[in-house]
């Protein structure tokens, strides 16, 4: 399913908040599964108090659910998911919990806090559902704000997209273009109670002291500041989607393929662009598989030990969770940690594909040593393992650990690949499937 983007930018949201308002910037409901529901992200705070409440009064065609997520960080974390559970049984609105463990894993408590939050979000969305946050412009603000103190371009500059995939739903902000000022009128003229975060006054958290200490200098200095600055980021996510469709393009021409693990491209179409293409595709192409995309300090390591090198460079440029090699004019992405094959063997009906006798008898599945010679069926001579390897292009990194197939002492198949001579069932004949697998990924 497509979904609709939104009316209008969400900086030129109205003056006031109001349901009406928050109604013209909601997706297209009519476009959605009869059985899809509307999450919201309830926090308890100002923001999703606001949002949730607004939501109830427009009586939409769709289901409406509250999803709250207990970090159980706080001493008043429980206090607080039965506030919530309160306000939504006093709306009419069904409410959900989930308690999560958040583990600070180096990037600090928040990131750890909003990982945690998310995977939640995205085991609950259903196909076509969406999942409504209540992120509004002082948010966008202060991300803006970290991205440009940590360094970044246009996508980071984009700062919270208005509407983005999660799992099988959409993740919507329709609160973009309504600064905490706007949401707060709204809630005292409703007579809202809303939770109050005391970690929100800890300037040790980067984003509270840009929300506590810079913002309201830089408001009281700028007054239109938050308007201008989702007018940036809506521009550079323009700029982004430019960058996206570029790279789309790059791709296609460089002809992606599947490998047993990971993908590969081609590296002639590669080396025929700019370097700024070359960053642009890379990029696009790692994170369209969910993976992280090279830090600047790699980039100098890509062009001179991978585009730059010679073709039968063995390089290896890797980073968290990437490695990329090459091999026969190829870019392969590959995990940092190989994962270990293994062969099977499963007794299946005559096939067009050459399968191990059913003869055979004391059959063992024994890992390379060295120094292996053999016969592939068809071949007139046999020849050492090691070339024949190579003959058949195998990937350099499967070499060591191809599992082999012993019938007692005679070496009888080479991994998945071939059959050797004098060992292949008979046409028309059930054998042995040689099945490659992998142990671990």
């Amino acid at each position: 399913m497509t979904h609709s983007r939104f009316p209008l930018p969400v900086s030129a949201a109205p003056a006031a908040f109001s349901p009406a308002a928050l109604q013209r910037l909601l997706p297209d409901l009519s476009q959605l599964p009869a059985q899809a529901c509307c999450w919201v992200g309830f926090s308890g705070g100002l923001d999703s108090t606001v949002l949730l409440h607004a939501l109830a009064q427009l009586h939409l065609p769709i289901r409406l659910r509250a999803l709250h997520i207990n970090h159980q960080i706080s001493p008043y974390a429980d206090a607080w998911q039965q506030q919530c559970a309160a306000f939504c049984a006093q709306l009419g609105i069904a409410f959900s919990a989930e308690k999560v463990r958040v583990i600070n894993t180096g990037k600090g408590v928040e990131d750890a806090a909003r990982t945690a939050r998310y995977e939640v979000f995205e085991r609950y969305l259903g196909a076509g559902d969406l999942l409504l946050t209540a992120h509004h412009a002082n948010d966008q603000a202060e991300t803006l704000l970290l991205r440009l103190v940590r360094g970044t371009g246009p996508r980071g500059l984009a700062a919270m997209a208005a509407q983005r995939p999660l799992g099988n739903g959409l993740l919507v902000r329709p609160l973009l273009g309504f600064s905490r000022a706007q949401l707060e009128a709204y809630a005292r003229a409703q007579q809202l109670r809303w939770v109050e975060d005391e970690s929100n006054q800890d300037d040790a958290y980067d984003r509270n002291f840009l929300r506590n200490q810079v913002l309201p200098l830089l408001v009281q200095r700028w007054p239109a500041l938050m308007r201008k600055w989702q007018q940036t980021a809506e521009l550079c996510a323009e700029q982004e989607d430019l960058l996206t469709e570029l790279a789309q393009a790059d791709l296609r021409a460089a002809t992606p393929r599947a490998e047993r693990v990971g993908q590969s491209i081609d590296l002639q179409a590669l080396k025929a662009l700019s370097p700024a293409r070359v960053q642009n595709l890379l990029r696009y192409w790692l994170r369209s598989q969910g993976l992280s995309a090279p830090e600047q300090n790699h980039w100098q390591q890509i062009r001179q030990q991978l585009l730059d090198a010679k073709p039968d460079s063995e390089a290896n440029v890797s980073w968290g969770d990437v490695s990329l090699r090459l091999f026969r004019g190829r870019l392969y992405r590959l995990p940092v940690r190989l994962p270990t094959l293994a062969l099977q063997l499963e007794l299946c009906p005559a096939a067009d594909k050459p399968m191990l006798s059913p003869r055979l008898s004391n059959l063992q599945i024994r890992p390379r040593l060295g120094g292996e010679r053999c016969k592939p069926a068809g071949r007139a001579h046999s020849q050492t393992l090691k070339k024949l390897l190579q003959e058949y292009g195998l990937e350099p990194w499967w070499r060591e650990q191809l599992p082999l197939v012993y019938s007692g002492d005679e070496l009888v198949a080479v991994g998945d690949l071939w059959v050797c001579e004098g060992y292949a069932a008979e046409p028309g004949e059930a054998g042995y499937r040689l099945g490659w697998q992998l142990a671990d990924h």
